[in-house]
């Protein structure tokens, strides 16, 4: 089920108020507009009407693999989304659940958990873009696909679904395959902004087998990162 209002403060709030109330697995919340939209580490998400501002509810089964890799599963369902409106090869996934299309954030993503819940977040730039970010910004109007938030939302719920399906089915090893496949290519020059502030710079060698990214040092040795920036250089 799908339900849309014109105006909230946060889709993940909401959702996550509807998940204590029973709400089912699959169903989602979308906003026209959304007044304190968040991000990653709690930044603010500009959303102006056009815009994609929708967030729907995974509910954890004692058989489900490890619930961190349902940001991956996010991310790859996105990019299959956005795959459907602009073709296939354009936009590359960044750790750990950004798409970029020609170096330019496109979208973003925020999960948090409640209780047996996952709410997963996402905000998707259709109609325009922020121009004052610390990094690029792009939207599909700008890559010259005009979609409909609606529209959009269906392709996006189908693809959701069928990668859930697969990370259930086929564990998150199937789910790091296509991720990776879809990401820059190893070897890639990152900086890396760490949680506590320090930067550290050095070339992308993959995640691990729970989503961890690696990054292969200049004295040659391997750093493994569960949170942080990154920054393609």
């Amino acid at each position: 089920m799908i339900r849309t209002v014109g105006e909230t403060g946060s889709t993940n709030a909401d959702m996550a108020a509807l998940a204590l109330a029973g709400a089912a697995e699959g169903d989602w919340l979308r906003a026209e507009r959304q007044s304190a939209g968040r991000g990653r580490q709690g930044r603010q998400w500009a959303s102006e009407a056009g815009n994609l501002y929708a967030s729907t509810l995974v509910r954890l089964r004692p058989s489900d693999p490890p619930a961190p890799g349902l940001g991956f599963v996010a991310a790859v369902a996105l990019h299959d989304a956005v795959a459907a409106y602009i073709g296939e090869g354009r936009a590359v996934l960044k750790w750990p659940n950004d798409v970029l299309v020609e170096g330019a954030k496109l979208s973003g993503i925020l999960l948090e958990r409640t209780g047996d819940a996952v709410v997963a977040g996402f905000g998707v730039n259709l109609a325009h873009h922020p121009r004052d970010l610390d990094r690029p910004a792009t939207s599909l109007c700008a890559l010259g696909s005009a979609v409909a938030p609606g529209d959009f939302l269906e392709t996006l719920a189908e693809s959701l679904r069928r990668r859930l399906s697969q990370w259930r089915g086929e564990g998150f090893g199937a789910i790091r395959e296509v991720w990776m496949a879809r990401a820059h290519p190893v070897g890639s020059a990152l900086s890396v902004r760490q949680p506590e502030g320090a930067a550290l710079q050095g070339l992308f060698d993959g995640i691990d087998s729970d989503g961890a990214l690696r990054l292969r040092l200049a004295d040659g040795s391997r750093h493994v990162m569960h949170a942080g920036d990154i920054f393609l250089i």
